[in-house]
């Protein structure tokens, strides 16, 4: 019986959230990783089929996942998951798995489910070849209940110590640090002002960010998608203004050059942040970061590369904040080549996508 060796071109079976595409400007740290996970792949000679939102990045070669466009409602915008959102989710990941259980799925050496869903996991064991999930959030009761119904065909990956530990209980993942292409996060000549960048929506807390640096008396940069509406009016915008400014949702080399250009970057979960990609990429400019203790993000920074406070506290952050602008430059970018490199993470999914082959080949 033969065995796989490390290097050899693998068939992947990628499968994407469908919510957003897969495609730059990012609407956050997931779409960011799985174009980032794709292209390595494609890079180093694997076939990658990428199943995918509608309007993802056609030099992927994604197959567009058949979703229903959704109707927009004023002021709002993807906050929670409405029902006809969750249906036609559904539906589209129904036909997906119906479809890789047949003939079509015979074609791929392993699926890697890299969206949120719960039908990947729940199908499984339906389909012809091994399943890699990785856990990019914690436990949620609807992706527990397709656990459990996997039965054991499943394996996953957590993208943080924190995240494997809140799902010890339900089931083993392999910690994987998700990773920052560090070419395209180059090292920048720092600046006088702080930034702030990802999704700007009430659990991200981009207020705090603000009203920290102002305390700390260092002008703030706020970039992302207004996700939630109804947030950024109410709780954000009243804050803009001298000292503090909106870049909006820039493309990835903008904001590189943006987070290069700071003296700190400033990251304010209100919610147990399963890894912290945007701190990673920070460190990637050689930008030192500042931080509430939340989730994943002790596991990123180093007490050479950030400051952490207390979640929720943004006196403390502000004093974060002035520690954080004395740090070294060269040794946040030093850390974030060695540790927190998209090669880095690319070399432990081949692992991960040789033992399960080596496992189906020995069983």
């Amino acid at each position: 019986m033969s065995v796989r060796l490390p290097g050899e071109r693998l068939r992947i079976c990628l499968v994407a959230n469908c919510r957003f595409p897969i495609s730059e400007p990012f609407t956050g740290g997931l779409e960011s990783m799985t174009w980032h996970l794709a292209s390595e792949l494609v890079r180093r000679g694997h076939e990658v089929a990428v199943f995918a939102a509608p309007g993802s990045d056609p030099g992927l070669g994604v197959t567009e996942l058949a979703v229903d466009v959704m109707p927009e409602r004023p002021g709002r915008h993807d906050v929670g998951a409405p029902p006809y959102v969750e249906v036609a989710e559904h539906h589209a990941y129904l036909s997906l798995m119906l479809q890789l259980s047949g003939h079509e799925g015979v074609e791929f050496d392993v699926l890697h489910n890299n969206s949120l869903h719960y039908l990947p996991v729940a199908m499984a064991r339906s389909l012809p070849m091994p399943v890699l999930t990785t856990l990019h959030t914690p436990p949620l009761w609807w992706l527990e209940s397709a656990v459990q119904m996997d039965g054991g065909s499943s394996s996953f990956a957590a993208v943080s110590r924190h995240t494997a530990a809140a799902w010890a209980p339900i089931t083993e993942s392999t910690v994987v640090l998700n990773g920052v292409d560090v070419d395209q996060w180059p090292a920048g000549p720092g600046g006088p002002s702080a930034v702030w960048s990802g999704r700007i929506v009430e659990e991200k807390a981009p207020h705090h960010a603000v009203l920290a640096a102002r305390r700390a008396g260092i002008p703030i940069v706020l970039a992302g998608p207004t996700l939630d509406r109804d947030y950024f009016r109410e709780s954000v915008e009243p804050l803009l203004g001298p000292g503090a400014t909106y870049a909006g949702h820039l493309p990835q080399s903008e904001l590189a050059a943006l987070v290069g250009q700071a003296g700190v970057v400033v990251v304010t979960p209100a919610w147990d942040e399963p890894y912290g990609l945007v701190a990673a990429e920070a460190l990637s400019c050689g930008t030192p970061v500042a931080a509430y203790a939340r989730g994943g993000l002790p596991e990123v920074l180093t007490t050479d590369t950030g400051r952490l406070a207390d979640a929720g506290d943004v006196d403390g952050l502000a004093r974060a904040i002035g520690e954080a602008l004395e740090l070294d430059r060269a040794r946040c970018r030093g850390h974030a080549v060695a540790e927190l490199s998209l090669g880095r993470m690319v070399d432990r999914y081949e692992d991960l996508y040789h033992q399960l082959l080596d496992r189906r080949l020995a069983a």
